[in-house]
């Protein structure tokens, strides 16, 4: 990225400068000489912490581990919002149903179970045909199946079991689904 008096200057935006007007392809077809000459340096972009785990890449704002009931400005509880009449007439209003925003554990063991059933689905006739005609399953499609359970039990324990974002990290980067 370039910096001009600790400015960012995007790649392919004209500029002004000690009251020049620099084209939108400037920085791109400058040399480096030439944008030192009017004090342009060229900096690394900052390295972001993963979204997946951290608000705005920041790896001092890690996003929640647990789920959270919420509450308003009041810190009064806040409910899910259903289709109800006021006065006569539509409108949104409170359920008995407390409004819960989900953790990242929540999440991922979601994700965990989806991930292992769509695995599991492209053999799922085969467990059907067992049970309907007692037609056997292969021996390596019962190993395969019982690997991607075990590895979502593994997941889905270990992901519940995480204190901090450190450990949920490594848990969910462990994944090992096999082939």
């Amino acid at each position: 990225m370039f910096m001009l008096n600790n400015n960012h200057l995007p790649v392919g935006r004209a500029f002004v400068h000690d009251g020049i007007q620099y084209p939108a392809n400037w920085l791109r077809l400058a040399s480096a000489a030439e944008k030192a000459a009017i004090g342009i340096t060229e900096v690394a972009d900052p390295v972001l912490a993963d979204s997946r785990f951290y608000w705005n890449g920041d790896v001092n704002n890690p996003k929640e581990l647990a789920d959270r009931e919420e509450v308003d400005a009041e810190g009064n509880p806040m409910y899910v919002k259903v289709l109800g009449v006021v006065d006569g007439e539509p409108a949104m209003v409170d359920s008995d149903e407390r409004l819960v925003a989900k953790g990242l554990k929540s999440q991922w063991i979601a994700q965990v179970k989806d991930t292992a059933g769509k695995m599991l689905a492209a053999t799922d006739w085969m467990v059907i045909r067992k049970a309907e005609r007692d037609v056997a399953i292969p021996a390596d499609v019962v190993a395969k199946r019982a690997a991607i359970l075990a590895e979502a039990e593994r997941l889905e324990t270990a992901i519940a079991a995480c204190n901090n974002i450190d450990d949920f990290i490594a848990t969910v980067q462990s994944q090992n689904w096999g082939e």
